[in-house]
């Protein structure tokens, strides 16, 4: 348990350090003039036209569907074989289990000696 509180300190203080000198690399990085020279790119070449592909139009009537009357009747389903009855199983009684002592629900009385007598 030492260990991982350990690590955890560990962890903690390397990540606060490095974020303290992060941010004062950014800043310093920010402030420095820029050094490097700007190079212009090539113009990029021009896209040649492509050959444009004709669309078939599409049929302005509907086909024709089914009638519901037309369908073929359903086949009929094969009767299946009857499985056998199987002879009954007789499970042998459970063993009786002993039977735990009961918790006493009241709190017995506890007797109170008097006091001894005061010596005058």
């Amino acid at each position: 348990m030492a260990t991982s509180n350990c690590f955890v300190l560990a962890i903690f203080m390397a990540l606060s350090l490095s974020n303290i000198d992060v941010g004062v690399t950014a800043r310093h990085l920010l402030q420095m003039p820029p050094t490097l020279p700007r190079v212009t790119l090539p113009p990029l070449p021009s896209i040649p036209n492509l050959p444009q592909p004709t669309i078939p139009t599409l049929p302005t009537t509907q086909p024709s569907l089914p009638k519901p009357g037309a369908l073929p009747p359903l086949p009929t389903m094969p009767t299946l074989p009857t499985i056998p009855n199987a002879p009954k199983l007789s499970m042998p009684p459970l063993p009786n289990i002993p039977s735990f002592p009961t918790i006493p629900a009241t709190m017995p009385s506890i007797p109170f000696f008097s006091p001894p007598p005061a010596k005058n």
